[in-house]
């Protein structure tokens, strides 16, 4: 058993951001705090990412605190360029991260400790920081026929770039940034793409600014203290319109069908009896929290989420999610880490007053 007083779980921007914050208010790297992160190498969830995902083309990537990122090549893949980045942050800040540690359950022990459980080890805790975010739960909604559809199926998270679907008919299901950009560079190389939404895209023309975002932030927030499960980034703000999709949209490829009702043997039907022909099923729906390791801790409401005060959860005051709602993010990691690390400072006091 390993005794810490903050264990933070998760490697990816929010949890080196919480780590970032941890050293700087006084705890010791391995001894009063340690990272559990379950990849197999720093990147956090960017490591991933498609190879045609280049750096130049990422949307929002804020840098981590203490450290820019600069001189990056905007044509190398995104994945590269931030595994790289966090590689190098977590040397020169001395972070201590230990991988791959997977997380199977976080218990309550009674005696004003959290137990974390993994096949690697065990680490009694005062305090948790559960930065796991969402990457490996990618979600695909349940659609009558999917086990009859002949053709190939695949989610965003396993998207290979547009190669492989060069000559095919393919469906792309989606209504975010990642389901546009599949749909772009797919077209190019297959013999047709089809664009499928459940709800009619919104695209944002206008400026992004701080207000837009503060306001943005909010109406996640609003849900959070509600206890219902976090919405997507891209359903608050609406997808920001760009010259290649002006293009697209001009050609007839960037043009939104509404969702069907089946998939049949060898494509897709709607309610109406319209028949769409494919050979691929490009999901790009979206990913869900990645919580189930806090399920003996009863942290949900009723309503399905997770009611959070900040970054605490209403229901054990020791658990904090980052990454998680209004800070999901890249900037949101950023403070969402500091506050987490002020407020356990507050509940636990000061790493000399605690004992270290």
């Amino acid at each position: 058993m390993n005794d810490m007083t903050v264990v933070v779980i998760g490697g990816g921007q929010a949890g080196l951001a919480a780590a970032y914050h941890l050293r700087r208010r006084g705890f010791a790297p391995g001894t009063d705090f340690v990272v559990l992160d379950h990849a197999p190498r720093p990147g956090g969830a960017w490591q991933y990412r498609w190879p045609t995902l280049t750096y130049g083309r990422v949307h929002g990537m804020h840098a981590l605190p203490g450290m820019e990122l600069t001189g990056a090549d905007p044509d190398r893949p995104s994945s590269e360029v931030i595994g790289e980045y966090f590689t190098a942050y977590e040397r020169a800040f001395e972070l201590p991260v230990l991988r791959p540690v997977h997380v199977t359950a976080v218990h309550d022990e009674g005696t004003g400790a959290l137990r974390v459980d993994s096949p690697a080890g065990t680490w009694r805790t005062r305090a948790l920081i559960n930065a796991t975010g969402t990457w490996d739960r990618p979600f695909r909604p349940a659609v009558p026929g999917a086990a009859d559809f002949t053709g190939r199926q695949l989610h965003t998270a396993q998207y290979p770039g547009p190669g492989p679907f060069t000559g095919q008919r393919v469906i792309v299901v989606g209504g975010g940034t990642s389901a546009v950009q599949h749909l772009l560079e797919i077209s190019e190389v297959a013999a047709s793409t089809l664009w499928v939404t459940r709800r009619p895209p919104v695209f944002r023309e206008q400026g992004f600014g701080e207000v837009e975002g503060r306001a943005a932030v909010a109406l996640v927030e609003e849900r959070v203290r509600d206890g219902l499960p976090p919405r997507s980034v891209v359903s608050v703000t609406g997808l920001p319109m760009t010259e290649a999709m002006r293009a697209a949209r001009a050609s007839g490829v960037l043009v939104r069908h509404p969702m069907f009702q089946r998939l049949t043997p060898d494509g897709v039907r709607w309610a109406d009896g319209r028949h769409a022909p494919a050979d691929v099923i490009v999901w790009a729906t979206g990913f869900r929290a990645v919580l189930d390791h806090l399920a003996p801790l009863k942290l949900r409401e009723p309503g399905g989420g997770i009611r959070l005060e900040g970054t605490k959860t209403v229901r054990d005051p020791r658990v904090h999610l980052v990454g998680y709602g209004p800070s999901a993010s890249t900037i949101g990691a950023n403070r969402a880490g500091r506050a987490a690390v002020n407020d356990l400072v507050a509940l636990l006091g000061s790493p000399v007053s605690s004992g270290r």
